[in-house]
């Protein structure tokens, strides 16, 4: 039977913890008849929260896709995680996704890591619908969560549903499509409801939301405008159609509202999936580089009779071998079949394709653009590598990751266990990118980095219980980051006789700082030199010693980010020469130019938002304070006060446990990774010595 691409949905839901995400997701299993009773988050029985330690902690830590059916769809989901830590299991999923059902608290509205995954949506160009959930919580307010979403994401929201009250008295909800009052029945687990006429009471906020839903839409729409003029009626197909245009473009963003909890609006939720969400074929080609010549663009075209191309977005580490989710953009994916990892330049084996539910597989013998599957046979594939058909080599564009922020010292508490934990930790890097292991230099210490104190103590507590290891660990610490701050030029020179054979190289480097971008590397090595200047080897062990020499600073031995480096010119023998001689001169040159070039150390700045009482916002303000908080904005949501501050990264280690002492566990505090700064001279002496 050949997949129609039209019925297919490649939807991620993601929002800020606790917003209720795992929630829908088992009740969309439940109405698509994937499984037959609901699991609840604070029971542990959830499908997609199915690690050990997300059941124990209840949240989401690893995403997890599902495939269900819906309306004739296919709908391939993908829970995400909420916490901030997890955050890389968000922005590979949504490198993958055509749609997004992002999900809103109602009381709280937008919250921090609702603006991370926004940002994260509006990067890789997602369209999205917005779920405002938990209407039947105190405080909810679907107005406020609405403006909430126009004022701190700056998106174009479009109402296509309104509450039937709130709080304790919200009972359902009136569709202003239709023009119908939806009533779920909770006893049957939302799996049925009436659609009746709309109580007399709500009729006039009913036509005024809808007047403005299709004011809003005749803005996209020249089709609803014409109407909307003429004073013509606008049929409830006609304005679908509009919203599914507005809602791929991005123009608008269509707003729902329900409560997961209690059964109410998930089912519509799905038929929005369904009729405003893009399917495969609605997306504009995608765009590759040629595998041998990178500056050639290709395109590739969502046709399972193209080559194939797909996407390795996810590894998880298991026994035997590893599992591998894949994308695929292009061409028809063939199990038993031999890819091209453009990464590697190496072939890769598709012993056998999954389609995924959790943890069950259904196994396929094959897979067409527009899918997401899991694959067992490749071996040396990671995040963000290409398999491609080796008669058309293309490279798709990788995830850019976040920057590791945090550290701590591991190490086996036996000897026998040394090798296996290197092997273990090797598992782990393999399967989150956003983890990373290093050996310090100075102490010989194995340090384990990762993006908060709850990453790394959730893959300490797999290394100790999944994987056996028991391992000692340090304190958490702070990984620092150097740059430059104005332009410094050196030589680096080298001359050994090595084996008998002279070695001789001179390069010189002009260093400088650069901007930060968005995507792509943070720094830039400018080569002006011809190959008849200087062989072609020469020059790439020049840009190898160059990177080598940033992975370690002249501070601290911390990574160089932000920099410039242009070769400014060489020198060499006509005969003793070598690339050993080019990159050892290179790598002392750089160090030379970065003493020149000012360079300081910098800390990694959490951007932190605290959602307290007014009774002990003033406390909290001070412990901010003298914690070198700048505090940038408050705000009062409901009945509780925000602040939102940026704060170095090394004063906010136990914050949450101070934060409950200052308000009696009544205050939240979230906090991402914003930016990195200076550290002020009088701690950098301390740091550095």
């Amino acid at each position: 039977m050949t997949l129609d691409l039209r019925t297919v949905r490649n939807v991620g839901i993601a929002a800020h913890i606790d917003a209720g995400k795992t929630t829908t997701t088992e009740r969309i299993l439940y109405y698509t008849g994937r499984t037959h009773r609901m699991g609840e988050v604070d029971d542990g029985t959830t499908t997609t929260d199915f690690d050990e330690q997300e059941q124990k902690r209840g949240i989401t830590i690893f995403s997890a896709a599902v495939s269900c059916p819906w309306r004739g769809h296919t709908i391939n989901l993908i829970d995400t995680p909420g916490h901030v830590d997890f955050t890389a299991e968000v922005e590979r999923s949504l490198r993958v996704l055509d749609g997004v059902v992002a999900v809103f608290d109602a009381r709280e509205g937008v919250e921090a890591q609702s603006e991370t995954v926004w940002r994260q949506a509006d990067r890789y160009g997602v369209p999205r619908l917005c779920f405002i959930n938990k209407m039947d919580r105190i405080g909810a307010d679907f107005e406020h969560s609405v403006q909430s979403i126009r004022d701190r994401l700056h998106a174009h929201p479009l109402v296509v549903q309104l509450p039937i009250g709130s709080a304790g008295d919200f009972q359902g909800l009136i569709d202003l499509i239709d023009m119908v009052a939806v009533y779920y029945r909770t006893e049957e687990h939302g799996a049925s409801f009436d659609e009746v006429t709309i109580p007399p009471e709500l009729v006039d906020a009913a036509q005024q939301a809808r007047r403005q839903m299709i004011e809003a839409l005749s803005e996209t729409s020249e089709g609803v405008m014409e109407k909307y003029l003429h004073d013509q009626e606008i049929d409830a197909s006609t304005l679908r159609a509009a919203i599914r245009q507005a809602t791929i473009r991005r123009a608008l963003t269509p707003v729902l509202c329900g409560s997961a909890l209690r059964y109410i609006g998930v089912q519509r939720m799905l038929d929005a999936a369904c009729d405003y969400l893009p399917c495969p074929l609605d997306l504009p080609p995608l765009a590759a580089a040629d595998a041998a010549r990178p500056e050639v663009k290709r395109t590739l075209k969502c046709d399972p009779g193209e080559p194939v191309a797909a996407l390795v977005f996810k590894v998880v580490a298991e026994r035997p071998v590893d599992l591998y989710y894949l994308r695929v953009y292009s061409g028809t994916l063939k199990s038993n079949s031999r890819l091209l990892n453009t990464a590697t330049g190496e072939k890769e084996n598709i012993s056998r394709i999954y389609r995924m539910f959790a943890k069950r597989r259904d196994q396929l013998d094959a897979a067409v653009a527009g899918e997401i599957v899991a694959v067992i046979g490749p071996k040396s594939a990671l995040t963000g590598h290409t398999l491609c058909d080796a008669r058309r080599g293309v490279v798709l564009e990788p995830i850019k990751f976040p920057e590791t922020v945090i550290s701590v010292s591991i190490e086996a508490r036996s000897s026998r266990d040394r090798d296996k934990l290197l092997e273990c930790l090797k598992a782990l890097t393999r399967q989150d990118p956003t983890l990373a292991v290093a050996t310090n230099p100075d102490t010989g210490q194995t340090l384990l980095s990762g993006m908060g104190e709850l990453h790394l103590e959730v893959n300490v507590h797999r290394l100790k219980t999944e994987m056996n290891v028991d391992v000692a660990v340090g304190k958490p610490r702070v990984s620092y980051r150097e740059t430059v701050t104005q332009v410094g030029e050196a030589e680096g020179r080298f001359d050994r006789q090595i084996g008998g054979r002279g070695h001789f190289a001179v390069v010189r480097v002009r260093l400088e700082p650069r901007a930060r971008v968005q995507s792509g590397p943070n720094f830039e090595i400018v080569n002006p030199l011809s190959p008849e200047e200087l062989p072609v080897e020469f020059q790439q062990a020049i840009r190898t010693g160059i990177t080598d020499a940033a992975h370690s600073g002249i501070l601290g031995g911390y990574s160089v980010i932000d920099w410039k480096a242009t070769v400014a010119g060489v020198e060499k023998p006509s005969t003793e020469s070598s690339e050993v001689a080019f990159e050892n001169a290179a790598r002392v040159a750089f160090y030379q130019a970065m003493r020149a070039a000012g360079a300081v150390l910098l800390q990694p700045i959490m951007e932190v938002e605290v959602v307290a009482s007014e009774e002990h916002l003033g406390v909290i303000i001070g412990d901010l304070n003298a914690r070198d908080a700048v505090v940038r904005d408050t705000m009062i949501r409901g009945n509780h006060h925000v602040i939102r501050a940026d704060v170095p990264l090394a004063q906010m280690f136990g914050y949450v446990t101070k934060l409950r002492s200052l308000s009696q566990g009544r205050a939240t505090a979230t906090m991402a990774p914003s930016h990195y700064a200076p550290v002020p001279a009088d701690q950098m002496k301390v740091l550095v010595g």
